[in-house]
Protein backbone atom coordinates (compact mmCIF):
# COMPACT_ATOMS: atom_id res chain seq x y z
CA UNK A 1 0.00 0.00 0.00
CA UNK A 2 1.73 3.50 -1.51
CA UNK A 3 -0.92 6.01 -0.48
CA UNK A 4 -3.81 6.66 1.57
CA UNK A 5 -6.17 9.25 -0.49
CA UNK A 6 -9.58 10.50 0.84
CA UNK A 7 -11.98 12.51 -1.97
CA UNK A 8 -15.22 13.90 -1.53
CA UNK A 9 -17.39 13.12 -5.02
CA UNK A 10 -21.35 14.55 -5.80
CA UNK A 11 -22.83 11.51 -6.24
CA UNK A 12 -25.91 9.59 -4.95
CA UNK A 13 -28.35 7.87 -6.78
CA UNK A 14 -29.86 10.52 -8.61
CA UNK A 15 -29.64 13.44 -6.89
CA UNK A 16 -26.39 15.72 -7.68
CA UNK A 17 -26.89 17.27 -4.81
CA UNK A 18 -25.83 14.77 -1.96
CA UNK A 19 -22.27 14.09 -1.08
CA UNK A 20 -20.59 10.99 -1.62
CA UNK A 21 -17.31 10.61 -0.13
CA UNK A 22 -15.39 7.44 -0.77
CA UNK A 23 -12.12 6.21 0.63
CA UNK A 24 -9.77 4.89 -1.82
CA UNK A 25 -6.46 2.95 -1.03
CA UNK A 26 -4.03 2.85 -4.23
CA UNK A 27 -2.18 -0.44 -4.14
CA UNK A 28 1.53 -1.43 -5.60
CA UNK A 29 0.55 -3.48 -8.11
CA UNK A 30 -1.93 -0.98 -9.68
CA UNK A 31 -5.34 -1.72 -8.32
CA UNK A 32 -7.33 0.08 -5.66
CA UNK A 33 -9.75 -0.41 -3.06
CA UNK A 34 -12.61 1.51 -1.90
CA UNK A 35 -14.99 2.40 0.90
CA UNK A 36 -18.27 4.64 0.56
CA UNK A 37 -21.85 3.66 1.61
CA UNK A 38 -24.55 5.28 3.43
CA UNK A 39 -26.35 5.04 6.71
CA UNK A 40 -30.19 6.71 7.33
CA UNK A 41 -32.73 6.45 9.95
CA UNK A 42 -36.65 7.63 10.27
CA UNK A 43 -38.98 8.35 12.52
CA UNK A 44 -42.26 6.79 10.88
CA UNK A 45 -45.83 7.33 12.67
CA UNK A 46 -48.85 5.63 10.48
CA UNK A 47 -52.39 5.81 11.21
CA UNK A 48 -54.16 3.01 9.88
CA UNK A 49 -58.26 3.50 9.02
CA UNK A 50 -60.67 1.03 10.21
CA UNK A 51 -61.41 -1.55 7.68
CA UNK A 52 -60.92 -5.31 6.98
CA UNK A 53 -57.42 -5.67 8.67
CA UNK A 54 -59.15 -4.68 11.86
CA UNK A 55 -60.32 -1.21 13.98
CA UNK A 56 -58.03 1.95 13.13
CA UNK A 57 -54.54 2.00 14.74
CA UNK A 58 -51.47 4.17 14.75
CA UNK A 59 -48.15 2.91 15.16
CA UNK A 60 -44.58 4.51 15.89
CA UNK A 61 -41.08 3.08 14.26
CA UNK A 62 -37.76 4.06 14.35
CA UNK A 63 -36.08 2.60 11.10
CA UNK A 64 -34.43 2.32 7.96
CA UNK A 65 -36.40 4.32 5.38
CA UNK A 66 -36.70 3.18 1.64
CA UNK A 67 -33.03 3.14 0.30
CA UNK A 68 -31.25 0.56 3.19
CA UNK A 69 -27.94 1.71 4.67
CA UNK A 70 -25.25 0.14 2.13
CA UNK A 71 -21.38 -0.44 2.78
CA UNK A 72 -20.04 -0.54 -0.25
CA UNK A 73 -16.48 -2.88 -1.27
CA UNK A 74 -14.61 -1.86 -4.34
CA UNK A 75 -11.53 -3.22 -6.35
CA UNK A 76 -10.13 -2.24 -9.42
CA UNK A 77 -7.87 -2.53 -11.95
CA UNK A 78 -6.49 -2.80 -15.43
CA UNK A 79 -4.77 -6.00 -17.29
CA UNK A 80 -4.21 -6.63 -21.01
CA UNK A 81 -6.31 -3.23 -21.79
CA UNK A 82 -9.31 -4.32 -20.12
CA UNK A 83 -11.18 -2.36 -16.88
CA UNK A 84 -11.91 -5.25 -14.23
CA UNK A 85 -13.59 -4.95 -11.10
CA UNK A 86 -15.29 -6.21 -8.27
CA UNK A 87 -18.00 -5.31 -5.71
CA UNK A 88 -19.81 -6.17 -2.90
CA UNK A 89 -22.83 -4.55 -1.29
CA UNK A 90 -24.04 -5.10 2.27
CA UNK A 91 -27.55 -3.35 2.91
CA UNK A 92 -28.27 -4.08 6.72
CA UNK A 93 -31.26 -2.08 8.33
CA UNK A 94 -31.46 -0.42 11.95
CA UNK A 95 -34.43 -2.56 13.34
CA UNK A 96 -34.16 -4.48 16.01
CA UNK A 97 -34.52 -8.53 15.40
CA UNK A 98 -36.61 -9.07 18.48
CA UNK A 99 -34.37 -10.90 20.41
CA UNK A 100 -33.91 -9.58 23.90
CA UNK A 101 -29.90 -9.12 23.91
CA UNK A 102 -28.49 -10.12 20.70
CA UNK A 103 -29.52 -8.72 17.42
CA UNK A 104 -29.07 -11.65 15.23
CA UNK A 105 -32.45 -11.78 13.48
CA UNK A 106 -31.48 -8.16 12.13
CA UNK A 107 -31.76 -8.37 8.51
CA UNK A 108 -28.09 -8.37 6.27
CA UNK A 109 -29.31 -8.03 3.10
CA UNK A 110 -26.19 -8.81 1.04
CA UNK A 111 -27.89 -7.07 -2.33
CA UNK A 112 -24.73 -6.68 -4.15
CA UNK A 113 -21.70 -9.15 -5.61
CA UNK A 114 -20.77 -8.99 -8.92
CA UNK A 115 -17.63 -8.34 -11.28
CA UNK A 116 -16.93 -6.33 -14.33
CA UNK A 117 -15.26 -6.74 -17.30
CA UNK A 118 -14.84 -3.73 -19.75
CA UNK A 119 -13.10 -1.20 -22.32
CA UNK A 120 -14.10 2.53 -23.71
CA UNK A 121 -14.01 0.77 -26.72
CA UNK A 122 -17.05 -1.72 -26.65
CA UNK A 123 -18.74 -1.18 -23.44
CA UNK A 124 -19.04 -3.68 -20.40
CA UNK A 125 -19.87 -6.68 -19.04
CA UNK A 126 -21.13 -7.46 -15.69
CA UNK A 127 -21.91 -10.81 -13.57
CA UNK A 128 -23.33 -11.25 -10.70
CA UNK A 129 -26.18 -9.89 -8.58
CA UNK A 130 -27.22 -6.43 -9.00
CA UNK A 131 -29.96 -3.69 -9.71
CA UNK A 132 -32.59 -5.03 -12.71
CA UNK A 133 -32.97 -3.31 -15.63
CA UNK A 134 -36.99 -3.33 -16.05
CA UNK A 135 -37.96 -0.42 -14.24
CA UNK A 136 -34.47 0.64 -12.90
CA UNK A 137 -34.86 4.25 -13.88
CA UNK A 138 -38.10 4.44 -12.13
CA UNK A 139 -36.89 3.63 -8.72
CA UNK A 140 -33.75 5.93 -9.30
CA UNK A 141 -35.40 9.20 -10.22
CA UNK A 142 -38.52 8.57 -7.41
CA UNK A 143 -37.78 11.32 -4.50
CA UNK A 144 -39.18 9.18 -2.29
CA UNK A 145 -35.80 6.82 -2.56
CA UNK A 146 -34.34 9.24 -0.34
CA UNK A 147 -37.23 9.04 2.24
CA UNK A 148 -40.04 6.23 3.51
CA UNK A 149 -43.28 7.02 1.22
CA UNK A 150 -45.34 4.39 1.67
CA UNK A 151 -45.57 1.39 3.76
CA UNK A 152 -48.73 -0.87 3.12
CA UNK A 153 -51.60 -2.15 4.96
CA UNK A 154 -50.49 -4.02 7.39
CA UNK A 155 -47.00 -3.81 6.80
CA UNK A 156 -46.62 -0.79 9.29
CA UNK A 157 -44.09 -2.48 11.72
CA UNK A 158 -42.81 -4.99 9.30
CA UNK A 159 -39.26 -5.18 8.67
CA UNK A 160 -37.23 -4.64 5.51
CA UNK A 161 -36.94 -1.42 4.20
CA UNK A 162 -40.32 0.59 3.53
CA UNK A 163 -42.26 0.70 0.23
CA UNK A 164 -41.69 4.11 -1.22
CA UNK A 165 -43.37 3.87 -4.80
CA UNK A 166 -42.82 0.25 -4.99
CA UNK A 167 -46.44 -1.25 -5.46
CA UNK A 168 -47.83 2.26 -6.29
CA UNK A 169 -46.24 3.38 -9.04
CA UNK A 170 -44.17 1.02 -10.40
CA UNK A 171 -42.45 -2.67 -10.05
CA UNK A 172 -39.29 -3.26 -8.03
CA UNK A 173 -36.13 -3.43 -10.30
CA UNK A 174 -34.63 -5.97 -7.66
CA UNK A 175 -31.05 -7.01 -7.18
CA UNK A 176 -31.30 -10.37 -9.07
CA UNK A 177 -28.30 -12.75 -10.45
CA UNK A 178 -27.68 -11.66 -14.50
CA UNK A 179 -24.97 -11.49 -16.97
CA UNK A 180 -25.86 -8.02 -18.84
CA UNK A 181 -24.16 -6.17 -21.44
CA UNK A 182 -23.67 -2.25 -21.28
CA UNK A 183 -22.87 -0.31 -24.37
CA UNK A 184 -20.16 2.40 -23.97
CA UNK A 185 -21.07 5.02 -21.11
CA UNK A 186 -21.17 8.96 -21.38
CA UNK A 187 -22.95 8.63 -24.79
CA UNK A 188 -26.61 10.39 -25.58
CA UNK A 189 -27.81 7.15 -26.16
CA UNK A 190 -26.79 4.02 -23.70
CA UNK A 191 -28.86 0.61 -23.79
CA UNK A 192 -28.29 -2.30 -21.19
CA UNK A 193 -29.19 -6.18 -22.19
CA UNK A 194 -29.46 -8.96 -19.72
CA UNK A 195 -30.24 -12.29 -18.97
CA UNK A 196 -31.44 -13.02 -15.24
CA UNK A 197 -31.76 -15.81 -13.21
CA UNK A 198 -35.94 -16.45 -13.79
CA UNK A 199 -38.66 -16.40 -11.54
CA UNK A 200 -40.97 -18.89 -9.99
CA UNK A 201 -44.36 -19.67 -8.55
CA UNK A 202 -43.90 -21.88 -6.24
CA UNK A 203 -46.62 -24.66 -6.19
CA UNK A 204 -47.86 -23.33 -9.91
CA UNK A 205 -45.02 -22.74 -12.06
CA UNK A 206 -41.46 -23.88 -10.68
CA UNK A 207 -39.73 -24.76 -14.00
CA UNK A 208 -37.89 -21.97 -15.91
CA UNK A 209 -35.79 -24.13 -19.33
CA UNK A 210 -34.71 -20.36 -20.21
CA UNK A 211 -33.46 -17.03 -17.94
CA UNK A 212 -35.37 -13.94 -18.41
CA UNK A 213 -34.75 -11.42 -20.70
CA UNK A 214 -34.54 -7.95 -19.32
CA UNK A 215 -33.69 -4.85 -21.77
CA UNK A 216 -33.09 -0.88 -21.02
CA UNK A 217 -32.45 2.23 -23.50
CA UNK A 218 -31.79 5.89 -22.15
CA UNK A 219 -31.69 8.59 -24.19
CA UNK A 220 -29.34 11.94 -22.96
CA UNK A 221 -29.58 14.47 -25.74
CA UNK A 222 -27.74 18.10 -25.63
CA UNK A 223 -30.64 20.64 -24.64
CA UNK A 224 -30.16 24.44 -24.26
CA UNK A 225 -28.99 26.23 -21.37
CA UNK A 226 -29.56 24.43 -18.04
CA UNK A 227 -32.07 22.31 -19.21
CA UNK A 228 -31.44 18.80 -19.21
CA UNK A 229 -33.76 15.88 -20.58
CA UNK A 230 -33.25 11.87 -19.76
CA UNK A 231 -36.00 9.57 -21.44
CA UNK A 232 -36.00 6.08 -20.63
CA UNK A 233 -37.73 2.76 -21.94
CA UNK A 234 -37.45 -0.80 -20.55
CA UNK A 235 -38.89 -4.17 -21.39
CA UNK A 236 -38.70 -8.13 -19.65
CA UNK A 237 -39.97 -11.23 -20.88
CA UNK A 238 -39.68 -14.90 -19.34
CA UNK A 239 -41.63 -18.51 -19.66
CA UNK A 240 -42.52 -20.62 -16.77
CA UNK A 241 -44.06 -24.05 -16.65
CA UNK A 242 -45.65 -26.10 -14.10
CA UNK A 243 -43.79 -28.99 -14.58
CA UNK A 244 -42.06 -31.82 -16.07
CA UNK A 245 -44.81 -33.91 -16.16
CA UNK A 246 -47.51 -31.28 -16.97
CA UNK A 247 -47.22 -29.53 -20.20
CA UNK A 248 -48.48 -25.87 -19.05
CA UNK A 249 -47.08 -23.09 -19.48
CA UNK A 250 -47.30 -19.16 -18.70
CA UNK A 251 -45.82 -16.26 -20.45
CA UNK A 252 -45.01 -12.80 -18.37
CA UNK A 253 -44.21 -9.67 -20.34
CA UNK A 254 -43.77 -6.16 -19.58
CA UNK A 255 -43.10 -2.76 -20.67
CA UNK A 256 -42.10 0.67 -19.27
CA UNK A 257 -41.13 4.28 -20.46
CA UNK A 258 -40.69 7.04 -18.57
CA UNK A 259 -39.57 11.16 -18.85
CA UNK A 260 -37.34 13.29 -16.55
CA UNK A 261 -36.91 17.12 -17.28
CA UNK A 262 -34.69 19.48 -15.29
CA UNK A 263 -35.43 23.07 -15.99
CA UNK A 264 -32.92 24.83 -13.67
CA UNK A 265 -34.58 24.16 -10.19
CA UNK A 266 -38.08 22.68 -11.28
CA UNK A 267 -37.69 18.74 -12.49
CA UNK A 268 -40.32 16.85 -13.07
CA UNK A 269 -41.02 12.78 -13.50
CA UNK A 270 -43.22 10.78 -15.19
CA UNK A 271 -43.36 7.19 -15.60
CA UNK A 272 -45.82 4.26 -16.66
CA UNK A 273 -45.73 0.65 -17.08
CA UNK A 274 -48.21 -2.12 -18.01
CA UNK A 275 -47.85 -6.08 -18.63
CA UNK A 276 -49.30 -9.39 -18.89
CA UNK A 277 -48.39 -11.90 -15.33
CA UNK A 278 -45.95 -9.08 -14.39
CA UNK A 279 -47.47 -8.50 -10.82
CA UNK A 280 -47.11 -5.24 -9.06
CA UNK A 281 -49.62 -5.35 -6.37
CA UNK A 282 -50.92 -7.50 -3.85
CA UNK A 283 -52.70 -10.59 -2.83
CA UNK A 284 -53.92 -12.05 1.06
CA UNK A 285 -54.74 -9.34 3.42
CA UNK A 286 -50.94 -7.51 3.01
CA UNK A 287 -49.57 -5.57 0.29
CA UNK A 288 -46.94 -8.27 -1.67
CA UNK A 289 -44.92 -6.70 -4.68
CA UNK A 290 -43.80 -8.87 -7.92
CA UNK A 291 -40.42 -7.71 -6.22
CA UNK A 292 -38.76 -8.39 -9.87
CA UNK A 293 -41.74 -8.26 -11.77
CA UNK A 294 -42.82 -12.12 -11.68
CA UNK A 295 -42.48 -14.09 -8.87
CA UNK A 296 -43.65 -13.63 -5.22
CA UNK A 297 -47.14 -13.15 -6.81
CA UNK A 298 -49.05 -16.32 -7.43
CA UNK A 299 -51.98 -14.05 -8.26
CA UNK A 300 -50.40 -12.94 -11.27
CA UNK A 301 -52.26 -15.56 -13.65
CA UNK A 302 -55.44 -17.24 -13.88
CA UNK A 303 -56.23 -20.63 -13.43
CA UNK A 304 -55.87 -21.71 -17.39
CA UNK A 305 -52.38 -19.79 -17.18
CA UNK A 306 -53.48 -16.84 -18.79
CA UNK A 307 -51.28 -13.63 -17.42
CA UNK A 308 -53.42 -11.07 -15.02
CA UNK A 309 -52.89 -7.60 -16.92
CA UNK A 310 -51.06 -4.63 -14.44
CA UNK A 311 -50.29 -1.17 -15.19
CA UNK A 312 -49.13 1.65 -13.44
CA UNK A 313 -47.50 5.21 -13.06
CA UNK A 314 -46.45 7.97 -11.40
CA UNK A 315 -46.06 11.93 -11.66
CA UNK A 316 -43.38 13.81 -9.93
CA UNK A 317 -42.45 17.46 -9.98
CA UNK A 318 -39.53 18.87 -7.13
CA UNK A 319 -37.99 22.06 -6.83
CA UNK A 320 -34.93 22.84 -5.21
CA UNK A 321 -33.85 26.09 -4.10
CA UNK A 322 -30.72 27.06 -2.86
CA UNK A 323 -29.07 24.53 -4.10
CA UNK A 324 -29.59 22.65 -0.76
CA UNK A 325 -33.37 22.57 0.26
CA UNK A 326 -35.47 20.27 -2.42
CA UNK A 327 -39.76 20.30 -2.11
CA UNK A 328 -41.70 17.86 -3.84
CA UNK A 329 -44.70 16.49 -4.89
CA UNK A 330 -45.76 12.81 -6.34
CA UNK A 331 -48.64 10.53 -7.17
CA UNK A 332 -49.10 6.90 -8.46
CA UNK A 333 -51.14 3.74 -8.46
CA UNK A 334 -50.27 0.61 -9.28
CA UNK A 335 -53.65 -1.65 -10.65
CA UNK A 336 -54.01 -5.03 -11.40
CA UNK A 337 -56.87 -6.41 -13.90
CA UNK A 338 -58.29 -9.92 -14.87
CA UNK A 339 -56.98 -12.26 -16.71
CA UNK A 340 -59.05 -11.77 -20.30
CA UNK A 341 -61.40 -12.80 -22.65
CA UNK A 342 -61.43 -16.37 -23.08
CA UNK A 343 -59.93 -17.38 -19.58
CA UNK A 344 -61.28 -18.63 -16.16
CA UNK A 345 -60.53 -16.69 -14.31
CA UNK A 346 -64.64 -15.39 -12.56
CA UNK A 347 -62.87 -11.57 -11.71
CA UNK A 348 -63.75 -9.05 -13.89
CA UNK A 349 -62.65 -5.32 -14.17
CA UNK A 350 -59.83 -3.69 -12.10
CA UNK A 351 -59.12 -6.44 -9.21
CA UNK A 352 -57.15 -4.21 -7.29
CA UNK A 353 -55.66 -0.73 -7.11
CA UNK A 354 -53.32 0.83 -4.65
CA UNK A 355 -52.55 4.69 -5.26
CA UNK A 356 -50.41 7.10 -3.31
CA UNK A 357 -50.14 10.44 -2.98
CA UNK A 358 -46.64 11.90 -1.13
CA UNK A 359 -45.59 15.42 -0.20
CA UNK A 360 -41.72 16.23 0.98
CA UNK A 361 -39.43 18.29 2.05
CA UNK A 362 -35.32 17.15 1.34
CA UNK A 363 -32.84 19.77 3.13
CA UNK A 364 -28.82 18.97 2.89
CA UNK A 365 -27.66 19.94 5.53
CA UNK A 366 -24.02 19.40 5.63
CA UNK A 367 -22.40 18.46 2.50
CA UNK A 368 -23.10 14.55 3.70
CA UNK A 369 -26.04 14.72 5.42
CA UNK A 370 -29.48 14.87 4.48
CA UNK A 371 -32.60 15.82 6.67
CA UNK A 372 -35.80 14.22 5.28
CA UNK A 373 -39.39 15.02 6.49
CA UNK A 374 -42.47 13.49 4.44
CA UNK A 375 -47.06 12.84 4.49
CA UNK A 376 -47.74 10.23 2.68
CA UNK A 377 -51.62 9.10 1.65
CA UNK A 378 -52.39 5.48 0.60
CA UNK A 379 -55.19 5.12 -0.92
CA UNK A 380 -55.51 0.80 -0.85
CA UNK A 381 -58.12 -0.84 -2.49
CA UNK A 382 -59.02 -4.78 -3.85
CA UNK A 383 -62.23 -6.29 -4.22
CA UNK A 384 -62.57 -7.05 -0.48
CA UNK A 385 -61.26 -3.66 0.27
CA UNK A 386 -58.35 -2.83 2.44
CA UNK A 387 -57.22 -0.12 4.94
CA UNK A 388 -55.97 2.96 3.88
CA UNK A 389 -53.00 4.69 5.49
CA UNK A 390 -51.52 8.02 6.44
CA UNK A 391 -47.47 8.02 6.99
CA UNK A 392 -45.76 10.85 8.50
CA UNK A 393 -41.88 10.45 8.44
CA UNK A 394 -38.86 12.29 9.43
CA UNK A 395 -35.09 11.56 9.67
CA UNK A 396 -31.66 11.92 8.75
CA UNK A 397 -29.23 10.15 5.79
CA UNK A 398 -25.31 10.29 5.58
CA UNK A 399 -23.40 9.31 2.66
CA UNK A 400 -20.14 8.71 2.87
Amino acid sequence: MKRLILLSLAVAFALPTTAHAQLIMTMSNGWSLSFSGNVNAFWVFTARDSGPLGRSVSNSSIRTGLLPAFANFDAKGKEAGLDIGVHFGFAPEIQNGGNAHDQFGTQIDMREVYLTVGSPKWGQILAGRELGLFSRQNILNDMTLFGVGAVGPGLEQAGGTTLGRIGYGYLYANFNAQVTYSSIGKKPFQFNVGLFQPSVIPGRYSVTSMPRLEAEVTLKPKMSGRTKLLVWGGVEWQTLKRSPAIDSSATAAGGTVGVRVDMSQLAVVASYYMGSGIGGTGIGGALVNSIDGFGFQSGAFANDGSGRKFDGGYLQATYTANKKTTAGVSWGYSREKFAGTGSTDASAGVVAQWSAFTGGIYHQWTKSTKLVAEYTREVNHRAFNQANVGVIAAGVMLFF
